[in-house]
């Protein structure tokens, strides 16, 4: 619905003996040390912050008023949507709200950011996002379809419709970036940067002042990996 804006549980409503990090399962498939270098920063200086696996496609098996700080907007989603007692934030979120969060600084630098299709309608990510890449010295140039209208990177298409079709999604979502640099905040948008000749940096490496591991961009084989951990976590 147009217009629709979903709430974020409040930094000072989360119980933090429920708290749980959730990087998805594209993360830990993808660059499972980062995942322990953001549980590290989450816990030195925001509070004691569970790691959390389990995928978002089964039940977290978690105790009811739990919090589940989200990397990924599907997990986010999911989350909170499809089981009860579960309140969910983005990393993103959070880490704008701790003072004096240490982070690299950028020089000269200058990108577009696009922004994942599920955290649409929380224009409160979008926000914080931008707040902490200009805490970084960055600057940004919008394009036309950003935020609350942003377009989808083509990633969730697959395996819908052909590949072929996915791949021209992917090229145009990318061609419509002002900038070559794109900030990214889901593993599938980095794929989709670089299919479409763009250079894709994820927010979690630009936190941590580290390059983006751009990995496998052939869909079928990068999904296969990631529905194989989908598989195995429900054992965790």
């Amino acid at each position: 619905m147009k217009g629709h804006r979903l709430e974020s549980i409040k930094i000072s409503d989360i119980d933090m003996d429920k708290c749980y990090f959730n990087p998805g399962c594209a993360l830990t498939t993808h660059n499972p040390e980062s995942e322990k270098k953001i549980l590290k920063i989450l816990n030195e200086h925001f509070g004691t912050v569970k790691i959390h696996n389990r995928c978002c496609h089964h039940n977290p098996n978690l105790p009811e008023g739990s919090t589940i700080i989200n990397n990924c907007a599907g997990c986010d989603r999911r989350f909170r949507s499809l089981y009860e007692g579960i309140k969910t934030i983005s990393l993103w979120e959070v880490l704008d709200s701790i003072e004096d969060l240490p982070l690299p600084e950028y020089v000269n630098v200058k990108v577009s950011v696009h922004d994942s299709c599920s955290y649409r309608p929380k224009p409160q990510v979008h926000s914080a996002v931008r707040s902490l890449l200009r805490k970084m010295n960055v600057e940004i140039e919008e394009a036309e379809h950003h935020g609350t209208s942003s377009i989808c990177c083509g990633d969730n298409f697959y395996p819908t419709i052909p590949l072929e079709k996915v791949r021209e999604f992917q090229k145009n979502r990318a061609q419509q970036m002002p900038c070559d640099d794109v900030i990214v905040y889901c593993i599938s948008c980095i794929k989709s940067m670089t299919v479409g000749g763009k250079s894709a940096h994820h927010m979690v490496d630009m936190v941590l002042g580290q390059p983006t591991f751009v990995g496998e961009v052939d869909l079928p084989k990068y999904h296969k990996v990631v529905g194989d951990y989908i598989e195995m976590s429900k054992n965790l």
